[in-house]
């Protein structure tokens, strides 16, 4: 039975149970990241009945054209935000790098998960094993969709060439090894570990290699900001380091106007209750980039703090149980690396991508 609260069951003996109806993707990846969510949720809360509600969205529909020249925000995200909106489910469950970073008005992250390892890996055709971006042939072609990860691997191996790879993973891993178009191809090493296939993982691509996307590794659970009850079940699923580097990182891309159709990199760590982030621009080719780091202290205070009864949302997300000041100064911080890099230049680096890449 469904009432305007959410939706029940009844068992045989009159037991009336809450049923959290989770929003996901089709993709086996996304299932999977959503099955762990919803586990976690039912080992917190047993009492609770958890139903999974997968669809299919814009970004997964179109597959002959790369994200970055659909031009659309939310390619991931809409259909399941548009469910939320419906009150069809009640959480959706996302890779926090597929979400904007001004979510639409009413919807807001109610928790942000442990992250997985955020950086890129190395894929090789199987008749390569052995080898590494270093090591392959001159023009060897690299499968990657993404600008961020082609601008900064033109500019690291010029002896290599890059092409557009579209598909889920499944998809991705099938052409690399059943044709010979690619030499390797280049995946979020925390998807390929969350699927099982860690041994595919050829090369680890560090900092200096290729720096990550703003949101990269981690998961988020998007929730109505009304929902108090649901806000407050997913909140203790808030990993407080990850919250605070990823609002770092989604202030950094905010201020720069950056998304998908432009090459924006970031790399992030918390050392000695400092947050360190370096952020960067490049263009299309990686010729031409401007890279700065800054820091900023931390509280680190796990204590919820008293007297408030406002939600105050840092790009997007909600994390009542993350020390308020410490997600003020990672965003303030976002915007600072932001501003400096506007200063040397990166608004002209950034408008010629975008303009570059429409016109490829």
């Amino acid at each position: 039975m469904e009432n305007g609260l959410g939706k029940y069951i009844e068992d045989g003996n009159g037991k009336v149970t809450r049923v959290i109806r989770v929003g996901t993707r089709k993709s086996q990846l996304a299932r999977i990241q959503t099955d762990s969510v919803a586990e976690k949720l039912k080992d917190l809360y047993p009492e609770v009945h958890t139903e999974i509600v997968a669809m299919a969205t814009t970004g997964d529909k179109i597959l002959d054209t790369a994200l970055s020249k659909i031009g659309e925000k939310s390619l991931f995200t809409k259909e399941l935000e548009n469910s939320l909106e419906r009150n069809e489910v009640d959480l959706v469950v996302h890779s926090l790098k597929d979400l904007p970073t001004t979510l639409p008005l009413g919807f807001t992250i109610g928790a942000v998960l442990k992250r997985e390892n955020p950086h890129d890996a190395v894929v090789l055709h199987p008749k390569n094993a052995g080898r590494t971006l270093h090591t392959l042939p001159e023009k060897s072609v690299i499968g990657t969709s993404s600008l961020r990860r082609a601008a900064q691997l033109k500019k690291r191996f010029p002896h290599l060439e890059f092409k557009d790879i579209r598909g889920n993973l499944n998809t991705r891993l099938k052409k690399l090894d059943e044709k010979d178009d690619y030499s390797a191809i280049i995946l979020a090493a925390a998807g390929l570990r969350r699927m099982g296939w860690e041994s595919r993982v050829s090369q680890l691509l560090g900092p200096e290699d290729c720096m990550y996307a703003v949101g990269q590794g981690a998961l988020a659970v998007e929730v109505r900001a009304r929902d108090r009850d649901i806000l407050d079940m997913v909140s203790v699923l808030h990993d407080p380091e990850t919250v605070l580097r990823c609002v770092a990182e989604r202030a950094f891309l905010r201020h720069l106007e950056g998304g998908c159709s432009v090459p924006v990199a970031v790399h992030t760590e918390i050392k000695d209750s400092q947050l360190y982030m370096t952020g960067a621009v490049f263009s299309l080719d990686g010729s031409d980039s401007i890279k700065e780091t800054m820091q900023t202290s931390l509280v680190m205070d796990t204590q919820e703090e008293e007297g408030s009864s406002d939600d105050p949302q840092h790009v997007g997300i909600t994390a009542r149980n993350v020390c308020s000041r410490d997600q003020a100064s990672a965003e303030k911080l976002g915007v600072d690396l932001a501003c400096l890099l506007l200063s040397k230049g990166a608004r002209e680096i950034l408008t010629v991508a975008r303009q570059l890449n429409d016109a490829r």
